[in-house]
C-alpha cells in the first residue's frame, strides 16, 4: 500500500507540477541591477515564479531597530511581477519583508536586505536570507 501511495505522490508531483511549487518564490528583483538612491523615492519591481493575490500580500520595509512600514505595492506589467513603491531613504542597511499569496493561496514569507548609500559609495546589494 505504502509503494502505491508512493508511486501515485510521484506521478502527480510529474503531470501537475504546478501543485507541487505552488508557492510564489521570487525569481528575480531589480535591486540586484539598480541601486537606490539617497533622498529620493524609488521603485522596486519584484518577479516570482506564479501568479499573486496582490490584496492580500504585502511588503515591508523595515528600517534600523526593526520598525517595520508597510509600503504600497502594485501589479506589474507581466505575471508574478508586483512593483514596490519605496520612500526616500538616508543612507543605511535596510531590508523589504514580504508575505506573498499565490493565486492558489499557498503563502511565502521573506526578506531581502539592500543599502542605500551616497552616489560614489560603491553598494553591496544582494543579500537574501
Amino acid at each position: 500500500m505504502k509503494k502505491l501511495f508512493s508511486l501515485i505522490v510521484v506521478l502527480v508531483s510529474l503531470t501537475f507540477p504546478d501543485l507541487v511549487l505552488s508557492h510564489a518564490v521570487v525569481t528575480n528583483y531589480s535591486l540586484k541591477i539598480s541601486p537606490i538612491h539617497v533622498g529620493q523615492p524609488e521603485k522596486v519591481t519584484l518577479t516570482f515564479n506564479s501568479q499573486i493575490e496582490l490584496g492580500l500580500s504585502q511588503v515591508f520595509l523595515v528600517r534600523k531597530g526593526d520598525i517595520h512600514e508597510l509600503l504600497v505595492v502594485s501589479n506589474g506589467k507581466k505575471q508574478g511581477e508586483i512593483i514596490v513603491d519605496l520612500p526616500a531613504l538616508d543612507s543605511g542597511e535596510y531590508a523589504l519583508s514580504f508575505k506573498i499569496f499565490a493565486a492558489d493561496g499557498h503563502l511565502t514569507e521573506d526578506v531581502i536586505h539592500f543599502s542605500v548609500a551616497p552616489k560614489n559609495t560603491p553598494v553591496i546589494q544582494e543579500k537574501t536570507r
